[in-house]
């Protein structure tokens, strides 16, 4: 799974990454313990241009009950997209790309969990295949919410968590988003491991357990 992840740039980097016009984002600020059921940022195409906004991490199908449904949809399987009734249509439809320079898995050492932070060895910005739907509650306001799509791990990850998220080619990512793009055989194959050579781990502080610890110091390797 992915439950916790790190989006510690600046936006003007994410601007310039994403091909993205300045826009007004007064509540960004970088992360470094994103959780589920945070406003996360992501990237959606409108048919004619990047577009970044926010999403509620926690998928609410368009068609659920209430709002607490997204409370176990932060991860969708790449296996099963195109079979479970949350997922079939935003996979054909409603794909997004959620922005990160890490995350976080835990490892278990002896008796204990160790946090450990995945990312590329170049520490540059990548993109995890996300999903979204927007859900209308009973009093008509809207939540717009997403989630993170994950596949089996690379050799890298295998050591430390049995799934991982599916992190998009810099080349495939206008493929994911096109909107035009219903056939979900020619999406299938971007939903695999990325390589492991590209990537790198570290243990980190176990403060990245608390999802109020939201400081530099997660990120901060752990010495032994």
């Amino acid at each position: 799974m992915c439950g916790r992840y790190t989006i510690t740039v600046t936006l003007e980097e994410l601007l310039v990454r994403y091909g993205i016009e300045e826009g007004t984002f007064t509540n960004y600020r970088p992360r470094y313990n994103v959780a589920p059921g945070q406003m996360v940022i992501a990237v959606i195409h409108d048919g004619k241009r990047n577009r970044m906004g926010e999403l509620k991490w926690g998928l609410v199908p368009s068609w659920a009950k209430d709002e607490s449904a997204g409370n176990k949809m932060i991860n969708a399987r790449a296996e099963t997209l195109a079979e479970k009734p949350a997922y079939r249509l935003p996979f054909e439809r409603k794909r997004c790309l959620i922005p990160a320079d890490g995350f976080y898995e835990w490892k278990r050492v002896g008796g204990r969990k160790q946090p450990m932070r995945i990312v590329l060895n170049d520490g540059a910005i990548f993109s995890m295949a996300g999903l979204y739907d927007t859900w209308t509650a009973p009093d008509g306001r809207k939540v717009s919410s997403c989630t993170i799509v994950t596949t089996e791990p690379n050799r890298l990850v295998a050591d430390i968590h049995n799934r991982m998220p599916v992190i998009l080619r810099p080349e495939d990512e206008a493929l994911w988003l096109d909107r035009t793009v219903t056939d979900i055989e020619k999406l299938k194959p971007l939903l695999k491991p990325f390589p492991a050579e590209r990537m790198t781990v570290y243990p980190v502080s176990e403060l990245v357990g608390n999802v109020q610890n939201d400081i530099p110091a997660c990120i901060a390797k752990r010495e032994p």
